[in-house]
Order: structure tokens, then C-alpha cells, then sequence
């Protein structure tokens, strides 16, 4: 059995396998030579999104939101902050619902800011409205339980 771990860069969407005794927080991209893992959620399109949660064999957070929602503005540092403080049991990432509307109905996002996190391509958890970067990490937690 394979602990080899999957991560789909932000930058250029190469899928890298990882071995399971490197550490992601060094690793860079293949392809691009991007750190595979920066702390700082990538805003992703729709094709990006379709491959972030499909080739990825680590759990994908998704923040949907819109540039006019002041909760949304108001989350963006604090989903960051739980990112540098997650990453790379994780990853995370943001997708708009203005500039992804189909994407965000076929996922049925009826209020923003929401959260969903995906598990080997499928939904597993979601949850709407703002929270702090410790609501947010405690969500997680509660989703993937202890750390390994």
C-alpha cells in the first residue's frame, strides 16, 4: 500500500506525487518549480477547481465567496491565517462564485461565505458563514480528525 500523498499545484496544475517521508512544506512543483504548499490560498477557476479536488489525494478546503461580500472580505485573512497553520495536511484553496457561477450551482452554494471540503473528489463536509482562523481550525480538525 502506497502512502505516497497526491498534490495538485495552484501554479500551473501539475499533479506531484509526494513521498510519504519528504516534507510538502519544502516541496516544489515538477513542472513549474513553485512551492507546492505557500500558506496563502490560491484563488482557482473552475478547471483548476474540477482538478484540485480530483487529482489530490490530501483533503481540499474551498472557500466559495464574492468580492462584494463584506463577510467574505472579512474571512479572507483569517482563512489564510488557517491555512499557514494547516497546510500541508491540506489544502486550501478559494473559488468566486461570481466569476464560477456554474461551478458554485452545480455545487448548490446558496449563501457565501461557505466551505466545503472535499475528500478523494467527493464532498464530505460543509459549513456557511464567516469564521476566525480557530473556528476554522477546529472545523478541520473535526472533519479529519487527529493529526498523523
Amino acid at each position: 500500500m502506497s502512502t505516497d500523498r497526491h498534490v495538485v499545484c495552484t501554479g500551473c496544475g501539475a499533479a506531484n506525487r509526494l513521498p510519504a517521508e519528504r516534507d510538502a512544506l519544502d516541496a516544489k512543483c515538477g513542472k513549474c518549480g513553485e512551492p507546492l504548499f505557500s500558506g496563502r490560498p490560491s484563488d482557482v477557476k473552475g478547471t483548476a477547481f474540477e482538478r484540485q479536488i480530483g487529482k489530490s489525494s490530501i483533503p481540499v478546503i474551498v472557500d466559495v465567496w464574492a468580492p462584494w461580500c463584506g463577510p467574505c472580505r472579512a474571512m479572507a485573512p483569517e482563512f489564510e491565517k488557517a491555512a499557514r497553520a494547516l497546510e500541508p495536511r491540506a489544502r486550501f484553496i478559494k473559488l468566486n462564485s461570481d466569476s464560477e457561477q456554474a461551478v458554485a450551482s452545480r455545487l448548490g452554494i446558496r449563501g457565501i461565505p461557505t466551505m466545503l471540503l472535499f475528500r478523494e473528489g467527493r464532498e464530505v463536509a460543509r459549513v456557511s458563514g464567516a469564521m476566525s482562523a480557530e473556528q476554522i481550525g477546529r472545523w478541520v480538525g473535526e472533519q479529519l480528525g487527529p493529526a498523523r
